[in-house]
């Protein structure tokens, strides 16, 4: 079985977190939260998601629909 691999990216002067999936070609597009973006593949596929002002969260815990 091949393994999988999940890169994990935070950029602390923007408090940008990014994680992603699968390293294939996509785009990001907006959820219903508006800190939260998903990264998508063109049939629609989540590749990962990012999200912005992760500081900004607190000790509450966030929940999105990807």
């Amino acid at each position: 079985m091949a393994e999988k691999r999940l890169k994990i990216w935070y950029d602390g002067e923007a408090d940008y977190l990014e994680v992603i999936f699968d390293q294939r070609d996509g785009y990001f597009r907006e959820t219903d939260y508006d800190q939260v973006m998903e990264k998508v593949d063109m049939q629609g596929n989540v590749l990962g998601f990012s999200v912005l002002k992760l500081s900004a969260l607190g000790k509450s815990p966030l929940e999105v629909a990807l």
